[in-house]
């Protein structure tokens, strides 16, 4: 048994869908492990993961503007320290993810045909962020 681990940085560019897809394969292949598990955390609690449609640009428009209503910008909240987009992205990352595990096998992530592996950013003005990477097999 094997196991390696890396920190990935990322900036989006804007709030909203980045594909980190490519990069995370990349890292993945480079490890030379033929099957085990990949899990990915991302250190943060303004930004979130997830597997979405990799295909269709619409439908992750669509979560955007759905996470965007679910969880508005807004001055009831008490916690604004750093903005007003800033507790809105806490809400939106509680209501998704901060890891995944995605299953490795014959050498490859076991992603399906129209998966794609995503940083969900929720804030505006994105800053660094870090997302830990752990794959352990054979």
């Amino acid at each position: 048994m094997k196991q390696a681990w890396s920190l990935l940085e990322v900036v989006a560019p804007a709030a909203g869908l980045l594909d980190i897809t490519d990069r995370v394969v990349r890292w993945t292949s480079e490890q030379r492990l033929s099957s085990g598990l990949l899990t990915l955390f991302c250190r943060h609690t303004s930004a979130s993961l997830l597997i979405q449609e990799n295909a269709a640009p619409a439908a992750r428009r669509d979560l955007q503007r759905y996470f965007d209503r679910l969880a508005p910008e807004s001055v009831a909240y008490e916690h604004h320290e750093e903005g007003p987009d800033d507790m809105p992205a806490h809400l939106r990352s509680a209501l998704t993810q901060t890891h995944l595990g995605i299953p490795l096998a014959d050498g490859r992530l076991w992603l399906g045909t129209w998966q794609g592996i995503y940083l969900f950013e929720h804030r505006r003005r994105p800053p660094r962020r870090e997302i830990a990477l752990h794959l352990i097999g054979e």
